[in-house]
């Protein structure tokens, strides 16, 4: 047969290049990611035996044997499951086709140290790469289910491997490591010794539902040594088979929740929170989710997969079942297993089915209550909560409409109160001032440039607490969720500001009247002066010391939202907003009695510009035209000197 030598993905050779030449204090977790692999290949035949009748396969003997040549340094993970063809073996392992790989390598490259390299590989989920810590050479020879031929994969991870056809192979996968030099100084890294190799699969992979096997340990031939030798003829079952999810929770120790966890979700650290319920009743299902404790570095991409692995009465149907979580929570990892629903189902007739609805229903509510608990008994592991998932959180207050107030109530935003930390809305509410009616707020891409908003004067002098959403998922959601706990939101950038007291508004009448009379004939002038760039100008009750700043109206779409939606390619016509004068400020004040004295429109009317480009830049808006703002902005300070 041709044997063809064939170059990896230039992405692959890098991460492979990493795996070799770095040191991970973890490289015992490369067992658990090649049982995970076979175990997935057993359920997947399992299901397609199931599905298609023509499929002449035995699936009465399903397992996972494991196999060491002590003398040759060889450890095989060997499956009878579904098997790839030459093309998969060519697609799965000759390249990296997830999302997130450029941006992964680049950050394992700027990362030294190696527990934090870890934690990114696990964020990654390298699987079957992880052979090459422990392994110099590895081979891989699988035949698919229902084919004749075979496919034998070789690679020292060196940047090439070679693929060949095989006309005689078990259907299945064997993956052979050719193991590096045992380190003399420590014997717990030598994965020839069966007694190592045991323990690792009851540490990492217990739960596995095919049984794991190994030849049969003979007693030790002499007092004192750890184990004899084995039969090749006997084998026994290494693992407990027990689906943890169908077990009391009283009966499931942490570390079995965790290195499931792992199992399923393919990361190398504990998750932050574990979700078990069992529902019964007319419609029977359990559940097992995880949080997990860092997000992925796929989180915002579209390619990115979500969803739970999905059981039929401990059948597997699917990974990534989408139908059952919904987008925003698309990080939960886990599984389901349903009682009740059809072994022959596909993603689109799930999209439909009322069973599988209430169960997203209850794991929706589940899973935020479990958050709000967090929230309430552990900040410190809330806090890691949201600031890895926070963004994606808040999506569903735009997508999950029953569930809104329960995002709500765990939604942690910036806010003026603390320079330093987060509050949640209900501490805000908490905090309201005696007789204030809204959850007051701003919108801006930093909180350093929204903290010097001129928009925040008014609020700063009066003591009122202010929300700093920075988020750009922010823009949209506090346009579409009107209140929380009955308080309206109220952007501080929007419509009339009133924060008088009903004494203080007495009191200040007559004088506003009087400055709105004095003023009457500069605001008119200034709006048709400033015709192409504003719809009015009109004097402001929330400056106190800058002299203006541009608002926009009760309804009008943001200049951040309209950004926004242009770099999206949707077309939105251009917004006017509103002019707001300090009646205060020296600038204006001047500005008015310069016109009352007849000066020159031109140099007047330049001035009126500058006020208004100050107030664009102030709250870190763009100048439609920079060169001619600088222009005039030299003209008048040359006049003025």
């Amino acid at each position: 047969m041709t044997t063809e030598t064939l170059e990896f993905q230039a992405e692959a050779r890098q991460l492979l290049h990493l795996m070799v030449h770095s040191i991970y204090s973890n490289k015992d977790t490369f067992l658990r990611e090649l049982i995970s692999n076979a175990s997935d290949a057993l359920d997947k035949l399992r299901l397609q035996a199931l599905l298609d009748k023509d499929l002449q396969v035995d699936t009465s003997d399903l397992h996972i044997d494991i196999e060491i040549d002590a003398d040759q340094r060889t450890l095989a993970i060997r499956d009878n499951g579904i098997g790839m063809s030459r093309d998969d073996v060519v697609n799965l392992v000759g390249t990296i086709a997830k999302s997130g790989t450029a941006e992964f390598l680049r950050k394992l490259k700027d990362t030294k140290d190696a527990a934090a390299s870890k934690d990114l590989i696990g964020q990654f989920g390298v699987g079957f790469y992880s052979s090459f810590m422990v392994a110099d050479k590895v081979t891989l020879l699988t035949r698919k289910a229902g084919e004749e031929r075979a496919t034998r994969w070789e690679s020292t991870g060196e940047g090439t491997y070679t693929i060949e056809e095989v006309d005689e192979a078990p259907q299945g996968t064997t993956v052979t490591l050719h193991l590096k030099p045992a380190d003399e100084e420590d014997q717990l890294f030598d994965y020839t010794k069966p007694w190592k190799v045991r323990q690792l699969i009851k540490q990492h992979s217990d739960f596995i539902a095919w049984p794991i096997r190994m030849p049969v340990a003979q007693p030790p031939a002499v007092e004192g040594e750890t184990e004899g030798e084995v039969t090749a003829s006997a084998t026994e079952t290494v693992n407990s088979m027990k689906a943890l999810w169908a077990r009391p929770k009283d009966e499931v120790e942490k570390a079995e929740y965790h290195e499931f966890y792992k199992h399923v979700s393919h990361d190398w650290t504990d998750p932050l929170d574990i979700i078990h319920l069992r529902a019964e009743g007319t419609f029977e299902y359990q559940a097992l989710l995880f949080i997990p404790s860092h997000a992925p570095l796929d989180l915002f991409s579209r390619e990115a997969k979500r969803g739970v692995q999905l059981y039929v009465k401990r059948v597997f149907i699917m990974d990534d079942c989408e139908p059952l979580v919904p987008e925003y929570l698309r990080f939960v990892k886990g599984v389901v297993d349903a009682q009740d629903l059809s072994l022959n189902v596909s993603r689109e007739t799930l999209q439909q089915d009322r069973q599988v609805q209430l169960m997203r229903r209850r794991l929706v509510k589940k899973v935020l209550s479990s958050v709000k608990d967090l929230l309430t008994s552990d900040t410190e592991r809330y806090d890691t909560f949201w600031r890895e998932f926070g963004r994606a959180v808040k999506e569903g207050l735009l997508s999950d409409v029953d569930n809104r107030d329960a995002i709500l109530e765990i939604t942690s935003v910036a806010s003026t109160h603390d320079a330093e930390k987060l509050t949640t809305l209900r501490q805000y509410v908490e905090r309201m001032k005696d007789g204030q009616e809204h959850v007051y707020y701003v919108t801006g891409e930093s909180r350093s440039v929204i903290e010097n908003s001129p928009h925040m004067e008014a609020f700063r002098a009066k003591g009122y607490e202010v929300l700093l959403l920075t988020d750009p998922i922010d823009e949209l959601w506090v346009e579409s969720v009107p209140e929380f706990d009955g308080k309206r939101f109220q952007s501080i950038a929007k419509g009339q500001v009133d924060l008088d007291t009903e004494e203080e508004k007495k009191a200040a009448e007559a004088e506003r009247e009087q400055r709105k009379e004095e003023f009457a004939d500069l605001l008119s002038w200034m709006t048709t002066t400033l015709q192409d760039d504003v719809k009015e100008v009109r004097l402001s009750s929330r400056l106190t010391s800058s002299p203006s700043c541009v608002v926009s109206d009760e309804h009008d779409v943001t200049p951040t939202l309209e950004k926004m939606y242009r770099a999206m390619g949707q077309e939105v016509p251009r917004i006017k907003r509103i002019l707001e004068l300090n009646p205060t400020h020296p600038l204006v004040t001047g500005l008015r009695t310069a016109r009352g004295e007849g000066k020159d429109e031109a140099s007047l009317a330049q001035t009126a510009e500058l006020l208004y480009g100050m107030a664009l830049l102030a709250e870190g808006g763009e100048l439609t035209d920079p060169a001619r703002f600088i222009r005039v902005l030299s003209e008048r300070l040359t006049t003025a000197l």
